[in-house]
């Protein structure tokens, strides 16, 4: 999400009124089987025959404060671990119906993107502070001595997470990609905002760093390569990347680089190498990227408005703030073959555009769930490339009638079985698909999933 420095202040401070006031709830609004979209009441529940509301699980303590957001969601055992503007939190998902807050570790910082990998919690500063602590206060990216960038924390202990090492990174982490090694991970840090007064975020800024984190001292952990991905400047408007998903097993990885959406060979984890570029007149800001479960298809999204506008009606059309499908060859090169975008056309009211979703690992064919915002939680298939349609989805109605307060969806994922929604003011969802024809996937399991580090899933062969 582009909530970069001050963008959406004013549509927060709105939100944070709302919040103060008091909103309706979604039962007090009554459920709406068939019912979506404009068609909604404020907060009324909206769902397709073949999704079912499992549970929500508000945000609680700071994470419910004005301006602290729900952000993204990784994932481990028996446990899902949600970001927050003021932090992020440890879930026991073992009862899906019923989610408990195992830990909640305050250290705010936007927008706090997540992954776990054993017995580490990375996770992403994009704001500059005073300094690198959990109790650091907001400071202007103009004083050389700010700090933004990864924060890793021991979770050997889950009922009390530690706080072990920082490293500062250029224009900070907008988000963070785990690239697994033999004996380290590598942590690919996008950021973007370079400023000729931000000293640490100078133009012009085409890179990525690499974080090293070794297995045998996670304290060591350095940057130890920053890598000029577009050494040409790239288009006009890429200044750095928003987002990167990584295949390690197929050794490549894909990007949304502002302008650009990118594959890139990571054979060598450390010397990432850009092997094919593309770009769309429709696309305005390339914010992330999904394969398919066999690393033969990119979707890339753009995130029009920077997920802060009402994009997803008539007027805006089907082909901007749209997810992008491409075929991909085996030598890389990318093939386009047409967009999707939720056909539930939404208020004036609700941001709405493409946002973080993951693969549904069922043999033969290619579905998502995907969040956008207030557009709700998408399923869709684009097993025809050319062809996509949704199949099922679930959302809410505005949050307010009569002005914009952001909200809605930040990231929706399948994992073992459900499907795991963080919505930005409202705390955690839990969803399952009924529809009878994936229902092969519920016999997936993994025993960890950060989205943008695709896995080889086990997929039964069969129906």
């Amino acid at each position: 999400m582009d909530m970069k420095r001050t963008r959406l202040l004013a549509v927060a401070a709105a939100g944070a009124l709302m919040m103060a006031l008091g909103g309706v709830s979604a039962a007090s609004a009554g459920d709406g089987l068939n019912v979506s979209g404009t068609g909604l009441a404020v907060d009324q529940v909206g769902y397709s025959k073949n999704m079912k509301h499992m549970s929500n699980t508000p945000l609680a303590g700071t994470f419910a404060l004005p301006g602290a957001f729900g952000t993204d969601l990784a994932f481990q055992g028996e446990r899902a671990f949600v970001g927050n503007y003021n932090g992020f939190a440890i879930y026991d998902i073992s009862e899906a119906g019923a989610p408990e807050v195992v830990a909640q570790v305050n250290c705010p910082g936007s927008q706090n993107d997540i992954s776990v990998r054993d017995d580490l919690v990375y996770l992403s500063t994009d704001s500059s502070r005073n300094d690198d602590s959990c109790n650091s206060t907001g400071q202007s990216a103009n004083v050389k001595s700010s700090w933004e960038g990864i924060k890793i924390f021991d979770i050997s202990d889950e009922t009390n997470p530690k706080y072990i090492k920082s490293v500062e990174t250029k224009c900070g982490s907008h988000t963070h990609t785990v690239v697994p090694g033999e004996d380290a991970d590598y942590l690919y840090v996008s950021s973007y905002g370079p400023s000729n007064s931000a000293p640490d975020c100078l133009r012009p800024h085409d890179l990525i760093s690499i974080v090293k984190v070794p297995h045998a001292d996670p304290t060591a952990a350095s940057v130890i390569a920053t890598p000029v991905l577009f050494p040409d400047g790239g288009n006009t408007s890429t200044s750095g990347c928003h987002d990167i998903t990584a295949f390690p097993s197929k050794k490549i990885a894909a990007g949304a680089c502002m302008g650009d959406g990118i594959i890139m060979d990571i054979s060598d984890p450390e010397q990432p190498k850009v092997i094919e570029t593309v770009r769309d007149t429709n696309f305005a800001f390339w914010h992330s990227a999904t394969f398919n479960s066999d690393g033969s298809k990119v979707i890339f999204t753009d995130e029009l408005g920077g997920g802060g506008a009402a994009t997803c009606n008539a007027t805006i059309g089907p082909k901007r703030g749209a997810n992008a499908i491409y075929d991909l060859a085996t030598n890389g090169d990318l093939t386009f073959k047409s967009y999707y975008k939720i056909p539930r056309h939404q208020g004036s009211t609700e941001n709405c555009v493409a946002h973080n979703g993951s693969i549904i690992p069922v043999n033969g064919r290619d579905v998502m769930i995907q969040s956008w915002y207030q557009g709700g939680v998408s399923l869709w298939e684009f097993t025809d490339s050319a062809n996509p349609k949704e199949l099922d989805y679930f959302e809410r109605g505005a949050i307010n009638a009569d002005s914009l307060v952001l909200g809605g969806t930040w990231s929706a994922y399948y994992y073992n079985g459900f499907v795991y929604s963080s919505d930005i003011t409202k705390g955690l969802d839990v969803l399952m698909i009924k529809d009878p024809t994936l229902r092969k996937a519920n016999s997936v399991r993994l025993g960890e999933f950060n989205a943008q580090t695709q896995p080889i899933y086990p997929i039964k062969p069969g129906k």
